[in-house]
C-alpha cells in the first residue's frame, strides 16, 4: 500500500508542478489588468473584452493607431461620438482605461444587437460595420446576409482569429 501511494505521489507531482508553470505562463501571457474598469462591461462576457484588448492595444492605455483609434480597445474617435449619442453616455477621455472600455463594451454590444455570430461582430469591430454590410450583401463572402464565410481583407480575418484564439484561451484560463 505504501508503495502504491508513493507512486501515486510520483506521478502526480510532477505533473501538478507543469500545470502550475504552464498556468503561470499562460496568466502572464493572458493578464487580466484594469479589474475595476473592467466593472461596467454591459453584459458582454468579460474574457471576450479582455481578448479585444489585447488584440487591440496589448494593454497599453496610451496606445494610438495609424488610423486614429486610441485607447486599449482602440476607438475611433467618431465611433465613440456615436456610440455616446445612441447610448447617451457622457464624453471623455478615450485614453482614461474605464471611459475605453465603456465605450468599447457598449460599441460591442450594438456590433452584437447588429450581427448574428462573433466573427461579424469581430469583423465589423476592426473593419467598420459598413463595409461588413456590403460583405454581408456579397454572395461571395455571405451565403445568407448574415454570416461572413470570408473575409476578404487578410487584416481583418487575422485580427478575427486572433481575437478569437485569445477567446478561447481566456475562457479557458480564466
Amino acid at each position: 500500500m505504501k508503495f502504491k501511494n508513493k507512486l501515486c505521489i510520483a506521478i502526480t507531482l510532477p505533473f501538478l508542478f507543469l500545470s502550475l508553470f504552464f498556468y503561470k505562463i499562460y496568466a502572464v501571457s493572458y493578464p487580466k489588468p484594469y479589474r475595476s474598469e473592467m466593472r461596467r462591461h454591459n453584459g458582454i462576457d468579460e474574457n471576450l473584452v479582455y481578448a479585444v484588448i489585447k488584440a487591440e492595444s496589448g494593454f497599453r492605455k496610451n496606445a494610438k493607431s495609424d488610423a486614429g483609434a486610441v485607447g486599449l480597445m482602440q476607438i475611433m474617435p467618431a465611433t465613440a461620438f456615436f456610440v455616446r449619442q445612441l447610448y447617451a453616455l457622457p464624453d471623455g477621455d478615450l485614453f482614461e482605461p474605464s471611459y475605453n472600455i465603456l465605450i468599447g463594451t457598449h460599441y460591442l454590444q450594438y456590433l452584437f444587437e447588429k450581427f448574428d455570430s462573433l466573427k461579424t461582430v469581430l469583423a465589423s469591430y476592426n473593419a467598420g460595420e459598413g463595409r461588413v454590410l456590403s460583405w454581408l450583401n456579397d454572395e461571395h463572402y455571405s451565403t445568407d446576409g448574415k454570416n461572413l464565410y470570408h473575409i476578404p481583407f487578410e487584416e481583418t480575418k487575422n485580427y478575427v482569429d486572433l481575437v478569437e484564439k485569445n477567446y478561447k484561451i481566456y475562457r479557458f484560463f480564466y
